[in-house]
């Protein structure tokens, strides 16, 4: 055999035992009449030595060859150390080694196989296999693999029964863009990947199977931003004969399951908001609520004076920044500038000191007197000590302005504990939204999500009011689930599609297979999805989803390791009927 004992398991219990181990050369330092070596695998670090009065020649002679990521095996006597490391497990002993078998050599590797390596990011993507290795690396897989066995667990014992529905489907036009797969037994037909699989859970309800999970791989070919992946992991689910409140309450107690078993965390409270006063409080649907800074709106207080900038605004709104009237004019500068930055949009920012001893001092004092910056306290709850931070123009893009500095300013006063969790459900979506430059409605989740009870003779007369029965799970300001209650009524799903922009015939073509299944006894249902990926990180105490992944793409959506995607030859381009044309 290969190992009696893993890397990780020796103990002073286990001295004088003859033991063997197999791993990898962490670092080896010979000492002349000594030799130690950091033997690593995947549950721990041992040190082993050879001794030139008690180790054979030969096997004193293997040792001095050895290199950082050799693979050995070998056999040696536990020996308690004189010098113990409280550091590892495994300090309190060594092992004095009698036979070496060098299973594989290595190449020095391009960055050090340490917690902390001197490896670039992309030179670690590229040789990702490496840097799995790492502790941080392999943990955070291992801290994967214990969330979703919790998942597996939970919902299993709630009667929940996993199922896997197909990879390759029809492609739809609802959504991000598809990935595409050529059939090359139907010429000139596709297939596309999953975005979700949404369409095959509601008829998993048709079929009776009640309540349905599935762990399971999801495409998106969209442009890529910061933390995205074009493919992705969902812990996805659906119910039949629930409302809301069922789907809400399963799903708090799996996200109270998993903070008390992984994180050992107890949290009693899930509070809700409407996605009316997320946006009005916090200027996003996905609001942060492990520190204040709500936002108070000043057109009161603040358009009455001879301040233009205000006085033409839809909206100005400002925030109590906890105890930063103490900034300096450099650091209150750098302030301006960042929310002027492209990524943010502004085109400046008013602030007003509120001073220890309740004065105010103020861009805008020629404007402005001491009572109205009171009043301005007041409406953004200020204190003493705080900075009053304004911003003014157009009310959509203000409020998300102000809401990216908000979570600049938390992440630099560090109140965003990672160790802390704050969960929110924010509720009453709208159904639809405006395509602003088309001018056309499309589905602010999907189009087979159900309208609020009462509300579907609204889609005619005013379809931008109508609240939908949908529902997303927030936590420390980012979303790891959402879901809806789903159509079930065949009238109500076409005149949905109509309302989409779908004619009768478009609505059959790419959906007439759910459409036919609901005239066959569709009960009610609904469900939620959970990112796994973005769950994990968060339970991990991160925010960067690739850190949990084993084999991640870049920003560019390449898998560096592999070189995907790549160009296929022109005998596989005839074979799938298709052709390149390339212009250089």
């Amino acid at each position: 055999m290969y190992r009696s004992h893993t890397c990780g398991d020796l103990r002073v219990a286990h001295n004088n035992q003859e033991v063997t181990l197999s791993g990898w050369v962490q670092g080896v330092r010979d000492k002349g009449f000594m030799i130690y070596i950091d033997l690593r695998d995947r549950y721990g670090i041992t040190q082993l030595y050879f001794d030139e009065e008690s180790t054979p020649k030969d096997i004193i002679e293997k040792a001095q060859k050895l290199g950082r990521e050799f693979v050995i095996q070998v056999k040696g006597t536990v020996v308690e150390r004189s010098s113990k490391n409280p550091k590892i497990p495994t300090g309190d002993i060594e092992v004095l080694v009698s036979e070496l078998n060098i299973l594989n050599n290595a190449m020095v590797p391009p960055f050090t196989i340490e917690d902390k390596t001197d490896g670039g990011e992309d030179i670690r993507m590229k040789y990702r296999y490496l840097d799995i290795r790492r502790n941080p690396v392999k943990n955070n897989l291992i801290f994967r693999h214990k969330v979703a066995m919790e998942v597996r667990k939970f919902l299993s014992d709630e009667g929940f029964i996993e199922v896997e529905t197909p990879y390759l489907i029809k492609s739809t036009p609802e959504g991000a863009r598809d990935f595409v797969v050529p059939s090359r037994m139907n010429e000139g037909q596709f297939y596309a990947l999953p975005q979700s699989p949404q369409t095959f859970k509601q008829l998993l309800m048709v079929g009776g199977m009640d309540k349905y999970f599935q762990i399971v791989k999801c495409f998106r070919d969209e442009d890529l931003r910061a933390d995205r992946q074009p493919e992705f992991t969902q812990i996805d689910c659906e119910m039949a004969f629930v409302d809301q409140e069922d789907i809400l309450n399963v799903f708090e107690h799996l996200t109270k399951h998993l903070l008390k078993e992984i994180k050992g965390v107890t949290i009693d409270n899930f509070p809700r908001m409407t996605y009316d006063d997320a946006m009005r409080k916090y200027g996003n649907d996905k609001p942060d609520i492990r520190f204040g800074m709500e936002f108070g709106e000043l057109n009161e207080v603040a358009q009455h004076k001879e301040f233009g900038v205000f006085n033409d605004a839809e909206l100005v709104v400002g925030i109590a920044v906890p105890s930063a009237a103490s900034y300096t004019r450099k650091e209150l500068d750098a302030l301006v500038n960042w929310v002027k930055r492209p990524q943010v949009g502004a085109k400046g920012m008013v602030y007003a000191k509120y001073n220890e001893d309740g004065t105010f001092k103020s861009t805008v004092d020629k404007f402005y007197d001491q009572d109205d910056l009171a009043n301005w306290a007041k409406a953004t709850g200020a204190k003493p000590g705080d900075l009053i931070c304004v911003l003014s123009g157009d009310a959509n893009k203000t409020r998300a302005q102000l809401s990216a500095l908000r979570m600049d300013l938390a992440e630099r006063l560090e109140l965003r504990n990672p160790n802390e969790f704050a969960p929110l459900w924010v509720i009453d979506f709208p159904l639809l939204e405006l395509d602003e430059e088309t001018g056309h409605y499309h589905a602010m989740h999907h189009p087979f999500t159900s309208p609020k009870p009462g509300q579907l003779e609204l889609l005619d007369s005013d379809p931008g009011a109508v609240k939908a029965n949908a529902y997303d799970l927030v936590l420390n300001g980012n979303e790891i689930g959402g879901g809806s209650i789903r159509i079930h009524n065949k009238d109500m799903q076409a005149t949905m599609f109509k309302h989409l922009g779908f004619t009768p015939e478009e609505a059959k073509a790419q959906f007439g297979f759910l459409m036919d299944a609901f005239q066959y006894g569709a009960p009610p249902h609904g469900g939620l999805a959970f990112g796994l990926d973005r769950l994990v990180s968060i339970l991990g105490g991160q925010e960067t989803i690739r850190d949990f992944i084993a084999f991640p793409k870049n920003n560019s959506g390449r898998d560096v390791m592999i070189d995907a995607p790549a160009f296929i030859d022109d005998d596989q381009l005839k074979e799938l009927s298709l052709k390149l044309d390339l212009k250089k």
